[in-house]
């Protein structure tokens, strides 16, 4: 120690052991300084508890004698941290040091600390005659004073009052750590093991803890037989690291946040004035961040991560000898955004970015669901590994791939983190953070327990630019026992493939697919431009799909199981392009109408999104052509005005054409018209519904009254769905065509809808189950969970049949106006009577008057009726056009003032 006057020395107070006794370090000169313990002369202050389990820590030695906590508290804040003179001697037969400390740079002017505990009567004074002094004599007439007014212990106060109840243990220190909720808990530091552990007091309570702090780990002590740090061996930076602590935060007012447990032991973060001390002890190179512990933090992982780092480059103490293997990337593959076009099981994204280059994209930092080990069985032998269809045998590996689904079609911003080496026969796989909005989709992954976290080796930088945040999000996957965390409930796929087992195709499912009129599929694989294979949920089973009404050309094959390659037709590779991009991996629609010949594949009709005929899509594009067995089917005519369009507009495969004579055209058109008159019936098949929505141009949205139960229990596990898991706001980010989660202005409940037009502010939505339309704010739309999308909308489309609205605005909207109030709300009959421009027309009638509501409204003058020429629809025309005669010549409605067809000829740009 330096002394300055000679009978004085200096030092700084390092801590408070009680109320008369301190420990004082002097200052550090390449290391830890040395210490002294000096016990104030002349006084005798209350003993503190001491800590169950200690050699001398027994019985009453748990407790505090009375004021004991309050005479060390006034020292502590007082003296912690700050510069003071003292006086020090030994006495004979002694092993403790005596003397007087002085508050204060100059000895001359600084404050006797015994004097000023004295006189506050926290201890008691030394009343020895045989060493009577000065200063004896001065600390009695403050003693005396003291008990005159009561100060102290010296009050009327009771003395049980002022005895903590300490609490050495917590019986559960989980349930402990969640009754705080990462709030910030007042303490006073007791003590530091080591630069990362140290023990508290959290007040007010007084409960002692020993504190692993969050996120990083210092360089520990060689612990002896007795559990103290064993002399004798030197652990570089041990020594250095606790200083930097000690000298910080002991015996100092902190923060202390409890995020986890680690065997008796609580694990969280300490804040002092100058902010968290991890990442104080990191920046100084004192420390190094490690994972497991990290994973608790609610926030600040990212400051302690840029703290290492900031160590590394300056190559600091434990980092002296650092060498870093973080690759350097640079160019287009480094930050990229693109549209996810496939999924590969449960970690890895196939993206089309904005220059038309594919790339496979693995996720960073995760592995999917794993196989369970196998058993063997009875036979002692193991049963062989799936190598065919691991996505439906490996436990969590489809729902995983499912929550990836529905990133197809939406753009994503990927940053490459590291590039994991080829190794074991596997290429070299490019690894990036993966982002759609602001959700981290790998994050998304592993929080739902659908993927777990690689764990690296500490002085591997090679890791998720996000890694923090996955370790995070497994932590709380893993405490709610989510997806492969849970011991439970381990979902199980059987999935029978009848693209191996053919004969189960006739005779099993192709009769219910038959009588369906479209049945919900998802494609897993896509052949060629017509070839897919399709996962049926409701059947759960793999089957070949061809579509039906067209000839697709071939697509290159490349060499497998023992084949030879094949090279492709001409637009082959094109149609398969074409096809991968709009279907594959997405939900379809498909009719099935039968079996190819050899009975190993289904042939049928294939809606894809925006309830787009697939068939019809690939012939307009100019990459099929119409089958001439088509020619029966409900959809030729649509397959031949694609093919004209695409003949016209010289399409690929059309590329070419020489069109045919004009004669030859119309004979064609001759058939075609006799085909059309072939069908003479009219059917009548009536279908009990209820009219939800209206549309100025009647046309109008029902749903069946027998599914209104269903509709009802749907809407009602969907609220409760978010009502549970509420969705991130600007998580979603709405795309023309989209089936979405939307919130109703009118009563805040969340509907099912689709995105039908997107602004910069608004997005236009038309809610599937009822028809309405509305302008939403993107805040108010989001993903629709998968279990929510495999139901039909119940809300289906139809226009007024043989119903021509009059030409003038206002008798629209009294034509509007009367048909909404005749319809709206009501139970009625509904009848398909044609379809045109795509949308089926129906008439309405009444269940109770048997009243046509068409007829109706013609009959009323609000509306007039429409010619057709089908022969089916003669008689019904007949009605309707003697319901127009006689509103004509009652003068109803539009009749008022005459016949306004009159002046519908073509000269005045009209003409019916």
């Amino acid at each position: 120690m330096s002394s300055a006057p000679p009978q004085f020395k200096w030092g700084i107070v390092k801590q408070v052991l009680s109320g008369d006794s301190v420990i004082i370090r002097g200052q550090p000169h390449g290391g830890p300084p040395p210490e002294k313990q000096i016990n104030f002369s002349n006084v005798l202050a209350p003993k503190l508890a001491r800590r169950p389990g200690g050699a001398n820590a027994s019985g009453e030695d748990n407790r505090d004698e009375p004021w004991a906590w309050e005479a060390r508290e006034f020292l502590r804040k007082k003296l912690i941290g700050e510069e003071v003179h003292f006086t020090c001697e030994r006495p004979q037969k002694s092993t403790r040091d005596y003397g007087v400390v002085y508050l204060g740079k100059d000895p001359a002017t600084a404050q006797n600390i015994t004097e000023l505990i004295v006189a506050e009567g926290l201890v008691t004074v030394r009343r020895d005659s045989s060493h009577t002094s000065a200063e004896l004599a001065k600390l009695v007439e403050l003693e005396d004073a003291a008990k005159a007014a009561g100060k102290g212990k010296w009050g009327n106060s009771p003395p049980a009052e002022h005895v903590r109840n300490i609490k050495w243990t917590q019986e559960n220190p989980r349930n402990f750590v969640e009754h705080f909720h990462g709030k910030p808990i007042k303490a006073i530091i007791e003590h530091v093991r080591d630069g990362s552990t140290i023990r508290a007091f959290l007040l007010p309570d007084f409960n002692y803890i020993t504190l692993i702090m969050s996120g990083i780990r210092c360089p520990g002590f060689k612990l002896d037989s007795d559990g103290k740090p064993d002399p004798s061996v030197t652990v570089p930076y041990a020594e250095e690291a606790r200083y930097f602590v000690e000298s910080r935060l002991l015996q100092r007012d902190v923060e202390i946040v409890l995020e986890s447990v680690n065997n008796a032991n609580f694990v969280g973060s300490i804040l002092f004035p100058k902010g968290n001390i991890a990442e104080a002890l990191l920046r100084d190179g004192f420390a190094k961040c490690v994972d497991w512990s990290m994973a608790f933090m609610k926030s600040g992982a990212e400051k302690l991560r840029a703290a290492e780092k900031l160590a590394k480059e300056k190559r600091l103490r434990l980092w002296k000898d650092y060498q870093s293997n973080v690759q350097n990337f640079s160019g287009k593959e480094k930050d990229f955004y693109g549209t996810v076009m496939e999924v590969y099981n449960g970690d890895a994204l196939s993206v089309k970015s904005s220059s038309g280059a594919v790339k496979k994209v693995f996720l960073a930092s995760i592995r999917p669901p794993r196989e369970a080990a196998r058993v063997a069985g009875e036979d002692g032998k193991v049963p062989p590994r799936s190598k065919n269809r691991p996505l439906y045998e490996i436990p969590w590996m489809f729902e995983a791939r499912e929550h990836l689904r529905k990133l197809i079609g939406k753009k994503v911003h990927c940053v490459l983190d590291y590039i994991s080496p080829a190794r074991d026969n596997f290429p070299e796989k490019y690894c990036y953070t993966v982002t759609m909005g602001k959700t981290n989709v790998a994050e998304q992954l592993v929080s739902e327990g659908l993927a777990t976290v690689v764990r690296y080796r500490q002085d591997d930088d090679q890791r998720s630019s996000q890694y923090d945040g996955l370790l995070s999000a497994e932590a709380q996957a893993t405490k709610a026992a989510k997806g492969v965390h849970g011991k439970k409930d381990k979902p199980a796929h059987r999935i029978t493939d009848l693209t191996v087992e053919h004969s189960r195709i006739k005779h099993q499912y192709l009769p219910s697919w038959l009588r369906a009129l479209k049945t919900d599929g998802i494609v897993e694989f896509v052949a060629s431009g017509s070839r897919f294979r399709i996962l049926v949920p409701k059947d759960s089973c793999l089957v070949t799909f061809l579509l039906a009404g067209i000839s697709c050309p071939r697509s290159a094959r490349p060499a497998a199981n023992g084949m030879n390659a094949q090279e492709g037709e001409p637009y082959g590779d094109d149609a398969l392009n074409f096809t991968k991009e709009r279907i594959l991996q997405r939900d379809v629609q498909v009719h099935m109408e039968g079996t190819d010949k050899a009975g190993t594949s289904v042939i049928g009709w294939l809606w894809a999104e925006g309830n787009v005929n697939l068939s019809v899509a690939l012939v307009e594009e100019g990459l099929a052509t119409v089958h001439f067995t088509a020619e029966k089917s409900e959809y030729y005519r649509a397959l031949k005005t694609a093919e004209d369009n695409a003949k016209a507009k010289k399409k690929n495969i059309w590329s070419t054409y020489v069109e045919e004579p004009e004669g030859e055209k119309e004979k064609d058109g001759e058939v075609g018209d006799k085909e059309d008159d072939k069908v003479v019936e009219r059917k009548v098949n009536h279908e009990k519904v209820v009219v939800t929505e209206i549309t100025p141009e009647l046309h109008f949205f029902v749903q069946h009254a027998d599914q209104g139960a269903k509709l009802e229990a749907l809407m009602t596990k969907l609220r409760q769905d978010f009502s549970v898991s509420p969705p991130i706001q600007g998580a979603y980010t709405p795309k023309r065509g989209d089936l979405c989660a939307a919130k109703f202005t009118e009563d805040n409940d969340w509907y099912r809808a689709k995105v039908e037009r997107v602004t910069k502010s608004n997005v236009s939505v038309t809610y599937i189950d009822y028809g309405n339309k509305e302008m939403l704010p993107p805040s108010r739309l989001a993903i629709l969970p998968p279990a929510f999308t495999t139901d039909k909308p119940y809300a289906t489309e139809f226009a007024l049949a043989l119903a021509l609205l009059p030409s003038d605005d206002d008798d629209k909207q009294e034509a509007f106006k009367i048909f909404r109030q005749d319809v709206t709300d009501r139970t009625l009959l509904l009848n398909v009577e044609y379809k045109a421009n795509n949308l089926a027309h129906a008439t309405l009638q009444d269940p109770n008057t048997k009243a046509d509501i068409g007829k109706a409204l013609i009959n009323d003058g609000y509306i007039l009726c429409e010619k057709r020429r089908e022969g089916k629809l003669a008689k019904l025309l007949e009605e309707y056009k003697e319901a127009e005669s006689a509103a004509k010549k009652a003068h109803n409605g539009i009749w008022e003032y005459g016949d306004i067809t009159e002046d519908d000829a073509k000269e005045f740009g009209a003409g019916r």
